[in-house]
């Protein structure tokens, strides 16, 4: 990527960011608490962003890298689906802007059925690149963060969004204004298809 200094300011483009569950899809994956190699409860992905675990307990993300479950069961949420294709759109036509997923995941097992569940609602992923900060192993707002810090590291970008529906990834990636004083930072929190500026 250019450095900052290569890019004349005018020349800057967007990046929007989205993330996928309960954000452009309603999605049926359960996240299973462990203990003592028995499942002692199921979480979907809003009761995951809450949940501490308790002592001797792990998370088992399976039914989250499962593709033909995600193609088969997530519902798209077609008002947000409209506005990232329309953000695409728009965007394609913008020098140096860019829309691309962000979300908590880590890997799928079969990377072409999942990438197809977006196309079959609505929206062309030819030129959106998917990040699985779950491959990071921390905390989904610190690797979602650093996802975003890494592209406007780049200096290609003077505004970016973030459209997500766990305040925790938006109060952590407001904190990069800091960094980049000179990007204009916006934060939607995403709730079944409406968007409320964060």
């Amino acid at each position: 990527m250019k450095k900052f200094s290569e890019f004349k300011s005018d020349a800057r483009g967007n990046l929007s960011v989205w993330d996928i569950d309960e954000t452009l899809f309603q999605t049926k994956a359960m996240v299973h608490v462990m203990k003592g190699g028995k499942r002692v409860k199921s979480l979907s992905n809003r009761e995951f962003n809450t949940y501490k675990l308790k002592t001797g307990e792990t998370f088992d993300f399976t039914e989250f890298r499962d593709a033909k479950l995600f193609n088969k069961t997530s519902v798209p949420i077609q008002r947000a689906i409209d506005k990232a294709a329309k953000t695409l759109e728009a965007y394609s036509k913008l020098p140096n802007s860019k829309v691309i997923v962000l979300t908590a995941r880590s890997d799928f097992d079969d990377k072409d059925t999942f990438l197809s569940t977006f196309e079959k609602h609505g929206l062309n992923m030819r030129n959106v690149h998917v990040h699985r900060a779950g491959n990071l192993g921390i905390s989904s707002p610190q690797a979602k963060k650093i996802f975003i810090q890494q592209y406007l590291n780049s200096g290609m970008f003077k505004t970016v969004s973030l459209f997500d529906d766990d305040p925790k990834n938006l109060e952590v990636f407001l904190t990069l204004k800091k960094e980049f004083p000179d990007v204009k930072f916006t934060a939607y929190l995403a709730n079944h298809g409406y968007f409320r500026k964060y």
